[in-house]
C-alpha cells in the first residue's frame, strides 16, 4: 500500500489543535504537556504535530507551514531538535548502563528508520516493551545541549506510563521528575499516556493535561478509506472493529493478503467460544492443551480481550439490539450462536473472561487458566 501526503499529517482533534496553535502563537505553551487517550487515537500523532508547529520557521493560524526546512525535516523524522522516545524491548546481551543505552538509542533510530518507511506503522504489540532509565538519561544528555537549528530543543516521549511498569521504575521515574521540575531552556516535554493515572504523582502533577476523546465509527472509516486505501464497504465494516480506536481498526487491514495478527486473534477467540457451546469436552480440551504455558501478557491476553467483544455482540444480538453489534461482518454466525445458549448467563461468562484477564496479569499459567475459563463458560451457557 503506497502511503500518501494526508498518512503524514495528523487526524481530527481539530479543536485541540486550534488550542495548542493559539497557546503557541501566544508564547504561552507550557514547557511539559501529557497528551493522553485510549489508544489509537492520535497521541502520537499529536505529540509530532505540535513539535512541528514548535520548529516550524513559518507557522500559519492554526498550525505549521508544512513547506519550510524545519517541517520537511520533522516530517521526516530527522529534525536534529525534535527527539521521539517511546517503549522498546530491552537488547539482549548488553550488560552495564552505558551498553544498555548505546543498544536502545541503536534500536530506537532503527525504529525511527521503521516509521520514516511507513506512516501507519503499528508497533510489535506481543513483544514486551519499556521506557528504561537508560532512555532516561539519553534524555537528560541531549536536554543539556543547545537546539541545532530551531529555538528550541523537543522531546516526545510516548506512552510514559511504561515508565512504572519495569524493573527499577522508580528510579527511572525520578530521573525524568529531575528533568521536569529543572527543565533546560528552550525546551519542550511532550509526553503521551494512555491513562493519567498510570504516571507517578508527582510527575503527573507538573504536566499539563491535554486529553484526546475516541473517534467515532464515521471518522475512523473516513481514516481507512482516505488514508489506508481500503474500499468504502470495508472501511464500514473495520470501523466498528476499531471500537474508537484508529489503531485497533488498522490492525485488521491486511496489506499482504495474510491475516493479520488481530485476525487470527479475532477467529482464535471466536473458535475459543464456539468451543463452550459443544456438548463433550474433547475440543475444549484440545484448546487448552495447544495454548502455551507461559507468556500470559501477550497473544493470550489480547485473545481474551477479543473474547469479551464476541460475548457482548451475543449479548446483543440475543437481545435484538443489532445496532449495537460490533462485528457486523459475522451477524449470522452470531445469531445461530446465541440460538445455543442461555442469553441470561452471558453476564456470568463475561465475568469468567474478566477473571482470566486478571490471572494473566499476575503471570497465571495460560494453558491452565483457559482450561478452566472454557470449562466455566460451557456450564454457565449451557446449564
Amino acid at each position: 500500500m503506497a502511503a500518501t501526503a494526508l498518512t503524514t499529517e495528523v487526524f481530527g482533534h481539530d479543536d485541540v489543535r486550534l488550542g495548542l496553535a493559539a497557546a503557541v502563537e501566544r508564547d504561552d505553551l507550557p514547557g511539559s504537556i501529557l497528551i493522553h487517550g485510549m489508544p489509537g487515537v492520535g497521541r502520537q500523532s499529536l505529540a509530532r504535530w505540535l513539535a512541528r508547529l514548535l520548529v516550524c520557521q513559518r507557522p500559519e493560524p492554526g498550525g505549521p507551514c508544512g513547506r519550510c526546512r524545519g517541517c520537511r525535516l520533522a516530517l521526516d523524522l530527522q529534525h536534529p531538535d525534535i527527539h521521539w522516545f517511546f517503549p522498546l524491548p530491552r537488547p539482549k546481551g548488553t550488560a552495564g548502563p552505558e551498553k544498555l543505552a548505546a543498544a536502545l538509542e541503536e534500536a530506537r533510530f532503527a525504529a525511527l528508520a521503521e516509521r520514516r518507511g511507513d506512516p501507519l506503522y503499528l508497533a510489535d504489540t506481543d513483544e514486551p516493551a519499556g521506557l528504561y532509565i537508560a532512555q532516561v538519561r539519553t534524555i537528560r544528555q541531549l536536554g543539556v545541549t543547545r537546539p541545532a537549528m530551531a529555538s528550541r530543543q523537543v522531546f516526545i516521549i510516548g506512552d510514559a506510563e511504561l515508565l512504572v511498569s519495569q524493573e527499577a521504575s522508580e528510579e527511572a521515574a525520578n530521573a525524568l521528575l529531575k528533568i521536569l521540575e529543572e527543565p533546560p531552556p528552550a525546551t519542550v516535554f511532550i509526553l503521551t499516556a494512555r491513562d493519567p493515572e498510570a504516571l507517578v504523582p508527582t510527575i503527573r502533577s507538573r504536566l499539563l493535561p491535554v486529553r484526546l476523546t475516541s473517534f467515532s465509527v464515521d471518522e475512523i472509516a473516513t481514516f481507512l478509506h482516505e488514508r489506508a486505501d481500503v474500499p468504502r464497504p470495508d472501511a464500514a465494516v473495520l470501523a466498528r472493529l476499531g471500537r474508537g480506536s484508529i489503531r485497533a481498526a488498522l490492525s485488521f487491514v491486511s496489506r499482504d493478503g495474510e491475516p493479520t495478527h488481530a485476525q487470527t486473534i479475532r477467529s482464535s477467540a471466536l473458535e475459543w467460544i464456539r468451543s463452550t457451546l459443544d456438548p463433550g469436552p474433547e475440543r475444549r480440551l484440545a484448546i487448552a492443551l495447544a495454548q502455551k504455558p507461559f507468556g500470559a501478557r501477550g497473544s493470550f491476553a489480547d485473545t481474551l480481550d477479543a473474547m469479551a467483544i464476541w460475548l457482548r455482540d451475543l449479548a446483543a444480538v440475543a437481545a435484538g439490539a443489532h445496532d449495537q453489534v460490533v462485528a457486523l461482518d459475522a451477524l449470522d454466525t452470531l445469531e445461530a450462536m446465541a440460538g445455543q445458549l442461555r442469553p441470561d448467563r452471558l453476564p456470568v461468562a463475561l465475568a469468567l473472561v474478566d477473571t482470566a484477564r486478571d490471572a494473566g496479569r499476575i503471570n497465571a499459567n495460560p494453558q491452565l487458566t483457559l482450561g478452566w475459563l472454557l470449562a466455566g463458560i460451557s456450564t454457565a451457557l449451557r446449564s
